[in-house]
């Protein structure tokens, strides 16, 4: 529209048009990093400056103050101050999973203190940072012009690595933000490798691959489902706590709060006077002393609390106030194509490979051409040697070179550039061991242009290097992972607060269970009155009792034949007269069902087996890892007959012996290797076979040549030594064990015992004793053995288990 000569333009328009420049601008050219390298405008500059200077991680160290002055003159027409806190960004291990620029001199610390100034510290390219610029000179990415048309610059690094993914991002534009956390690299190799061997690769194995963020300053991510929701949506909140624990020094009975690893990017010196705040406001009593230990070491933040102090609710009042726990927004927002989007995880993945095929397609093109061209020259040669005599003539009758060139191109049918390339070589190439070595060279060089031109027409051959070129990656750099992740526990993770300690865990028949710490029994001698364990009602007996330790997993083998996953720490702790607290609080037990075994469990990833006993006499063996997730209402262990019951599991390492035993005093001892694996489903095979009323009793893991010891339930018992017992077959009646009369009883229960060892005995009354192994005589077979412990009337013995010392 014109006015008077003058062009008039909708002042509305023209704001809306700006501000999406503006915006557009922001979100492409500053905030938000690219899908293919990971990388913003100001660190893709940064990183390439530092490689077109040749201050890469095998040169000398630079003033940084160079590399900025650099980076705006050429790259980046923007403050010193914006280029150089990025640079502080890519050097600061605790921001940088796996750090781009190594630093020498003051770049900051967790507690915010600032880096010294550019003119002080230097830097170079990281070792893993090559890797963003590994064949760039092999036109494998775009490059355009600078600000002023002066230079060039890559619009991508061909980055070998997942950097968007293993060192995160995070950056606010107009209208939109990104928050990309760090992950291990080893992990999203593995993931990356699954997805070149099979493109159908589920979420659930992805998930399984990459678990979730790998945090530098580690840390303790808490539940899974905002990482799940990140994965699958590209939007998501976790729960990152500091790692904390419970320290009791022996000198003392105050106990500490020590706090190891704080949630990424937390200040610590914040964090320290918050803390401060907190406790003089009185929002949390109980603390005495706060300390920072923290050395070159770690961090180390000591709170010391006040004696009989409740250190849960001051760890829990930590994480409620304070940055010791926050809530993680993750937004995988790349460029992609010049565009912003958000990404799953999957498609980070799948674009990183995309990007991988294109790199690997240029610099093959790239290598094809330069060796077509050598190979072109290389058989102009061959054809000069071929025709030497020919070409002497020829240029020792030209007048000048350009008459020579012409004469060898008209009359041996060579171009240009091989006419040229015959005039440039020296003499001595037409020695017979040149001239041998020139055709080893242009045969090798065919070989090569066969092999780019099979890549270039094979998309397998290309997954095939991208493979290897991740797995070379990935054995170079990858490292362990520094973040837990747990499942949601409430507010507090327990077993982060709970000193490590063997405990005596004891259940009762009427399937009441409690922990005690093992300290609270004292060694007696044989035949002693005991001491009370547990106070029981005249209807109720203590049936099982364990040792443990509070950090073990519990594997719960019932009756049934299900078992139930559990912690020791999660149950509760009593003192030794109590009574404790109903199992059925704990676990989903079925009316009926009643526990058999509790086996403690720290790593399901090893080779061990866990074999199972019926009271009928059969066996089975499956792989621990079947047994790693079970459900919250339980899993099937084994199938049984509707007459037989689960009495025993025991683990083994598959090459053991097994030692069984009959409530009528028979045994068999056999290798467990006669007992193939099964799955959880399987019923198992024949272990022994039962007489009469007779019924199995026990099961044990025979280790070295101790003795079994064998407990009745009138208080008695013996020692064999386990060469006593031949190994037999399974399926067999099998031998004596011990003489059973009136006098002693049934067999309550077998165990092999050492010299130091200690049992635990208890009675339906729920009389305990210890006493030592040693103690209890040495005996044959068939012989009745000594009374142990002393009952009264109506009492039996009901349980024995051997002690596990705790160094």
């Amino acid at each position: 529209m014109e006015s008077d000569g003058k062009l008039l333009i909708n002042i509305e328009e023209e704001v809306t048009r700006c501000y999406l420049d503006y915006a557009l601008s922001v979100i492409i050219g500053r905030a938000i990093p690219d899908v293919r390298d990971g990388l913003k405008p100001v660190q893709r500059r940064i990183v390439y400056a530092m490689f077109d200077m040749g201050n890469t991680s095998n040169k000398p160290y630079k003033k940084s103050a160079r590399i900025v002055g650099e980076v705006i003159g050429k790259y980046h027409p923007h403050g010193d101050a914006a280029v150089y806190d990025a640079i502080v960004r890519l050097a600061q291990d605790f921001n940088m999973r796996y750090p781009l620029v190594d630093g020498q001199g003051n770049f900051g610390s967790v507690d915010g203190d600032p880096p010294a100034a550019m003119r002080y510290t230097e830097i170079r390219l990281a070792e893993i940072a090559d890797e963003l610029l590994r064949d760039i000179e092999k036109e494998t990415v775009r490059f355009s012009p600078n600000y002023d048309g002066s230079a060039t610059e890559p619009e991508v690094l061909p980055s070998t690595i997942p950097n968007l993914l293993i060192n995160g991002s995070s950056g606010i534009a107009v209208g939109m933000a990104t928050n990309i956390p760090p992950h291990n690299l080893g992990e999203v190799a593995q993931a990356l490798i699954m997805l070149l061997e099979r493109g159908d690769v589920g979420f659930e194995e992805l998930v399984g691959a990459i678990p979730g963020p790998d945090f530098p300053t580690g840390g303790v991510i808490v539940g899974k489902a905002g990482i799940r929701d990140a994965y699958l949506t590209g939007r998501g909140v976790i729960r990152l706590r500091g790692k904390a624990f419970i320290e009791r020094p022996k000198a003392t009975q105050k106990s500490n709060i020590v706090i190891t690893e704080l949630p990424y990017q937390v200040n610590k010196a914040r964090l320290l006077e918050k803390i401060g705040e907190l406790v003089r406001s009185k929002v949390i009593e109980g603390v005495e002393e706060i300390r920072d230990e923290t050395d070159r070491d770690g961090t180390r933040i000591v709170i010391s609390l006040r004696r009989a102090e409740a250190e849960k609710t001051v760890l829990n009042k930590l994480f409620k106030h304070t940055q010791l726990e926050i809530n993680y927004g993750i937004i995988f927002l790349g460029i992609d194509n010049g565009m912003p989007k958000v990404f799953s995880l999957r498609e980070i993945l799948e674009k990183f490979i995309e990007f991988r095929k294109e790199v690997v397609l240029k610099r093959t093109t790239f290598e094809l051409a330069k060796a077509l061209e050598k190979s072109h020259l290389l058989e102009g040669m061959k054809i000069a040697l071929e025709n030497l005599d020919l070409v002497l003539g020829l240029i020792r009758k030209a007048q000048t070179p350009h008459e020579a060139r012409a004469s060898l191109m008209k009359e041996i049918s060579l171009s240009e550039k091989q006419a040229q390339a015959i005039l440039d070589m020296r003499l001595q190439k037409l020695t017979r061991l040149e001239k041998d070595n020139l055709l080893k060279e242009y045969s090798e060089l065919l070989h090569q242009i066969g092999h780019y031109r099979e890549i270039l027409q094979s998309e397998a051959r290309v997954k095939e290097i991208i493979k290897a070129e991740i797995l070379q990656i990935k054995d170079r750099y990858a490292d362990q992972r520094r973040t837990e992740i747990v499942e949601e526990l409430g507010e507090i993770n327990e077993e982060d607060l709970i000193l490590e300690e063997s405990v005596v865990v004891t259940v009762t028949h009427r399937g009441y269970v409690k922990r005690t710490p093992l300290s609270v029994y004292k060694t007696q001698r044989r035949g002693g009155k005991g001491k009370v364990g547990i106070s029981v009602d005249e209807e109720d007996f203590v049936e099982h009792l364990f040792v443990s330790s509070t950090h073990a997993y519990l594997l719960i083998f019932t009756d049934v034949g299900k078992v139930y996953w559990l912690k020791v720490h999660a149950i509760p702790e009593a003192s030794r007269v109590a009574r404790g607290k109903p199992i059925v609080n704990l676990l989903p037990l079925q009316e009926s069902e009643t526990v058999t075994t509790i086996l403690p469990v720290r790593d399901f990833s090893s080779g061990m087996f866990i074999c199972m006993a019926t009271r009928c006499g059969l066996t089975k063996k499956t792989h621990i890892n079947a047994f790693s997730h079970p459900r919250a209402n339980g899993i099937l262990a084994i199938s049984l007959d509707k007459d037989d019951r689960l009495i025993s599991c025991v683990l083994t390492s598959g090459e053991d012996r097994l030692f069984l035993a009959t409530r009528n005093g028979m045994s068999l001892m056999m290798e467990e290797k006669d007992i193939r694996s099964m799955q959880r489903s399987a019923r198992g095979v024949k272990a022994i076979r039962l007489r009469g009323d007779d019924r199995l009793i026990a099961m044990n893991r025979v280790q070295g040549e101790g003795t079994v010891l064998t407990l009745t339930e009138r208080g008695y018992a013996k020692r064999t030594p386990v060469s006593s017992y031949r190994i037999q077959k399974r399926g067999g009646v099998g031998l004596t064990n011990v003489r059973i009369s009136e006098k002693n009883g049934k067999v309550i229960n077998v165990l092999q015992v050492g010299k130091t060892d200690s049992v635990m005995i208890i009675t339906n009354l729920g009389k305990l004793i210890r006493i030592n192994s040693s103690e209890i005589k040495t005996v044959g077979r068939n012989a009745v053995g000594v009374k142990v412990i002393n009952l009264g009337e109506n009492e039996t013995v009901v349980a024995a288990e051997k002690v596990v010392e705790n160094d």
